[in-house]
């Protein structure tokens, strides 16, 4: 009997790079409200909630706001950010994203997407690889942003595989700190001194080979 393990993939970074996206939208709201918001400072929005990362860039410029504004601020950066998704297709799949894709379908491996995006359907459907996917799990889905394992947790009850056969690509600190709280195996896509935490690291996917995947599944 072939074996069965669930793969879990996050898409910011991972699957996309959207993450020039949300830059932008970010800094438009910063500029607005005179903050000097650098590339430098995106990365502390890395896996981070979009309201928690209102919040450090009001910080970053010692703004205090009421909530009304907070939420005001909250939906015209989604609006923003939908805007520059308009224009999205299957170029701005990461390098190698397809070919391991294409190799766990060919060999019946159960996919999952867990990402804290709000907007993961929309993105997966302009990509062209939504049917890749057998479940999605995204930030409609669940209360608790990562670390907190719940999307994973979720994710891998879609699949119903266990967490210890359950398999998370990553390529945020928090994402792998999550992946590694609900005991499933980790593995970095980017820079391995950042995601030192993770069991495996690769800069990207062109890195792994289909003797590597194989040694996934059949673990």
């Amino acid at each position: 009997m072939e074996k069965r393990k669930g793969f879990i993939f996050d898409l910011d970074g991972v699957i996309v790079d959207t993450a020039k996206y949300h830059f932008l939208a970010w800094k438009k709201i910063a500029t607005e409200l005179g903050i000097d918001f650098t590339l430098e400072h995106n990365e502390l929005l890395k896996g981070v909630s979009r309201v928690r990362s209102l919040d450090i860039i009001l910080e970053l410029g010692n703004i205090e706001a009421s909530q009304q504004d907070k939420d005001k601020w909250l939906i015209q950066k989604n609006e923003d950010y939908l805007s520059y998704l308009v224009d999205m297709n299957e170029t701005e799949i990461l390098p190698g994203v397809m070919k391991v894709l294409k190799f766990l379908k060919a060999n019946n491996q159960p996919i999952a997407l867990g990402s804290a995006s709000k907007n993961a359907r929309p993105i997966l459907e302009k990509t062209g690889i939504l049917s890749f996917f057998d479940a999605i799990v995204d930030g409609n889905d669940v209360v608790n942003a990562k670390p907190d394992p719940e999307v994973f947790l979720h994710a891998a009850r879609l699949l119903n595989v266990t967490n210890e056969d359950s398999i998370v690509f990553e390529d945020s600190v928090a994402g792998i700190q999550a992946a590694n709280i609900a005991k499933m195996l980790s593995i970095g896509i980017g820079h391995e001194e950042t995601l030192y935490e993770a069991q495996y690291n690769f800069k990207d996917f062109t890195e792994m080979n289909s003797t590597f995947l194989e040694l996934l599944i059949n673990k």
